[in-house]
């Protein structure tokens, strides 16, 4: 349904709602209002990278690990999945009557932010540290989610605007500071997009403050940028709880009711959380207007119009559950997984010759750990493979496969050094009998993850450092001294310094179908084809402090020092061989050849650099492509560049043409000397005046 025709449903609806009926529809966990037959409806629905907290679900990689595949089409897909799943399972839970929380069809996904900090423990829901990037995959994902006709197949949100990315033990209190420059070149490219050019039905507000203002009740976020200059006309929610901060924590208000109507009256349309009982209280103190209450009541309602929530013809009331968890959907998440893993580092030990394999050590905290699967915000999927199931099953057969534990997670200070020894030495034992030693360590969602949802291992989520836990690294160090092959398998959200082993292996959180994709790349049986949409960096005391919000030495398009892995960087068991490059019409042209010996994906970045002085420093990504070649195979690819591509941000935020000197480079990565070196790659040139 169209949103005009969907805003005169809402108009004439509301319109017979009594003042008090209105003002309850403002909540989150909205009541049935049975005079007009309006069900209750629970607004708070997740699908960050599957259906959320709702029951058996397809588990797709983190967002993080969608992020590596850099693969637009594929996003799209799986976010049309998720979306499918999501209706059968709204359809079987209302024919229930159950309307509770996590149970409806408004997906508050996905999170655009930019992950500028790798101690940032929420980063990994995010698509990573590059604006563009960032942008191309949240537009596919909203379209995915929402579908492009007829009726919305679910709504989307893009969150958390804005300018939110840590530190989460301050976030109910901070007052994150930006300059121009960097909220319009860094921060808000994204979520412009999802307005504009995926027509997003939601925004959701940040905890955090920006520039003094509370993001749910931002004057200059909510009213003036995003409905005034961007023209947004879906509806706005808080974060949870986050308008109760007003007066909590930021000190910005001193009642609730002075919190409700400073969100209500800058266009915070739906609390996540309880300060909107206090709405009719603000009503009688004059703080709000009836009229205010209306429109947010028929921004709400258009929504669900939308979604044929009103419609019992809505061609998405026939699915069910046997529409979702389905065989087509896992080999979905199969194939995401393979895309998103990426190999850091590879001496010639990979891939593994099963020929001549004949015992395999697995070890580590995360082989056979589910978390290690998920990331935060995820489903319970009835298909998990881990790391040591998928490759015991690779292996069955043909080697015999030994395994242990070898450590803790992290630091336990209630387990004796005793027993964390213990489990290391088995390690090292059986690691002495076996050819080959795959260990897998890093983190999982207790660790890097939301304030709430973490064990408080580390600091409220966040990393304190980018090292493994002292548990990990002292396995890690034992087995090198070993002498025997180790390839080092890191599950993480993030960065983390890993430069020990044979080869190493970034897998993110990779989902339900983590274990299958992880064998099949290590022995060969696919090449891997990821992408580090993050820098990883040599050590944390290369980054500015975790408060700064300034750009300044932070990301590949600002780091002044050389990265550990750089953005965009990945390596292939295949080589693939770039000609005939060409630029013209905005697009740069080229013929792709794969030149190795097995089939195989090659990801193509366009990087431009502005010679400008408002330019960022270093190259930005512009254009890329993921492509699929068999062995010898050519093909003549055209990748249309940002149409911002010439353009640089100036001090006050607005974009200036570059009408100069422009170079653009064309490789399997960045153009920087620490990628060429570690893919062997040459980089093409094109000079443009």
């Amino acid at each position: 349904m169209d949103r005009q025709t969907a805003y005169q449903k809402a108009k004439e609806l509301v319109a017979t709602m009594t003042l008090e009926e209105k003002a309850s529809q403002l909540r989150y966990d909205a009541p049935a209002i049975k005079r007009l037959g309006i069900p209750a409806y629970n607004w708070w629905a997740e699908a960050l990278h599957g259906v959320a907290r709702a029951g058996t679900a397809t588990v797709f990689p983190q967002a993080i690990g969608l992020a590596a595949m850099f693969d637009v089409d594929f996003l799209r897909q799986i976010a049309q999945t998720i979306a499918l799943e999501g209706r059968a399972k709204y359809n079987e839970a209302s024919r229930l009557e159950d309307r509770g929380i996590y149970k409806g069809l408004t997906f508050w996904s996905p999170n655009v932010n930019i992950f500028r900090d790798p101690r940032w423990g929420r980063g990994h829901e995010t698509y990573g540290e590059d604006p563009y990037l960032t942008t191309r995959l949240g537009v596919a994902f909203v379209q995915g989610l929402q579908g492009e006709e007829g009726y919305l197949t679910s709504a989307a949100c893009a969150k958390h605007f804005a300018v939110h990315s840590g530190p989460e033990e301050l976030r109910h209190e901070f007052d994150a500071q930006v300059n121009q420059k960097d909220l319009w070149e860094t921060y808000l490219p994204a979520f412009e997009a999802l307005v504009k050019e995926a027509g997003v039905e939601a925004v959701m507000g940040a905890y955090n403050r920006v520039n003094g203002e509370p993001c749910c009740g931002s004057p200059t976020l909510l009213r003036d940028i995003l409905r005034g200059q961007w023209g947004f006309e879906g509806h706005v929610v808080s974060d949870c709880w986050a308008i109760r901060d007003f007066h909590e924590h930021h000190k910005v208000t001193d009642t609730a009711p002075q919190s409700a109507a400073l969100a209500l009256e800058n266009g915070c349309d739906l609390n996540c959380g309880n300060t909107y009982l206090h709405l009719l209280a603000a009503l009688q103190e004059g703080l709000i207007t009836e009229e205010q209450i209306t429109t947010s009541c028929e921004r709400l309602f258009a929504t669900r119009y939308r979604l044929g929530l009103m419609d019992e013809a809505c061609r998405y009331n026939s699915l069910t559950l046997l529409d979702s968890d389905t065989e087509a959907n896992n080999e979905l998440a199969y194939q995401a997984a393979a895309k998103s893993m990426t190999l850091l580092k590879n001496d010639g030990i990979l891939p593994l010759n099963p020929d001549t394999i004949k015992t395999i050590a697995v070890v580590g905290p995360n082989a056979d750990s589910q978390a290690a699967l998920e990331g935060n915000y995820a489903g319970l999927s009835s298909r998990y493979v881990t790391m040591l199931e998928g490759l015991r099953d690779q292996v069955r057969g043909k080697a015999r496969l030994l395994f242990a534990l070898g450590s803790q997670l992290f630091e336990d200070r209630d387990s004796p050094i005793t027993e964390v020894d213990n489990r290391q030495s088995e390690a090292v034992a059986i690691a002495r009998h076996a050819d080959v030693v795959v260990v897998c360590l890093g983190l999982d969602a207790t660790l890097e993850g939301e304030q709430s949802d973490t064990s408080n291992a580390f600091v409220a989520g966040d990393k304190p450092s980018l090292e493994l836990p002292g548990p990990q690294r002292r396995l890690l160090d034992a087995l090198i001294k070993t002498g025997k092959p180790v390839v080092s398998v890191i599950a993480s959200g993030s960065a983390l310094r890993v430069e020990e082993g044979n080869a190493i292996l970034w897998a993110g959180y990779p989902g339900q179908a983590g274990g299958r994709a992880l064998a099949d790349i290590l022995f060969g049986k696919v090449s891997p084809s990821g992408r580090l949409p993050v820098t990883f960096y040599q050590s944390d005391t290369d980054l500015p402090p975790f408060t700064d919000y300034s750009m300044k030495n932070r990301t590949y398009r600002y780091f002044t020092g050389q990265a550990l892995y750089p953005f965009g960087f990945g390596l292939s068991y295949t080589r693939f061989d770039y000609a005939k490059t060409v630029y013209a019409d905005h697009a740069v042209a080229l013929d792709l050849t794969n030149v190795g010996e097995m089939p195989g994906d090659e990801v193509v970045q366009v990087y431009v650099r502005n010679h400008h002085p408002m330019a960022p420093p270093n190259p930005v990504l512009c254009a890329f492509a993921r492509v699929s070649l068999e062995v010898g195979e050519t093909r003549r690819l055209r990748l249309p560049l940002n149409p911002d591509a010439f353009h640089v941000v100036d001090e006050a935020g607005r974009k200036v043409e570059n009408d100069g000197r422009k170079t653009l480079y064309i490789s399997g990565g960045q153009p920087d000397a620490r990628s060429l070196a570690l893919s062997g790659y040459d980089c093409l040139e094109i000079e443009l005046k």
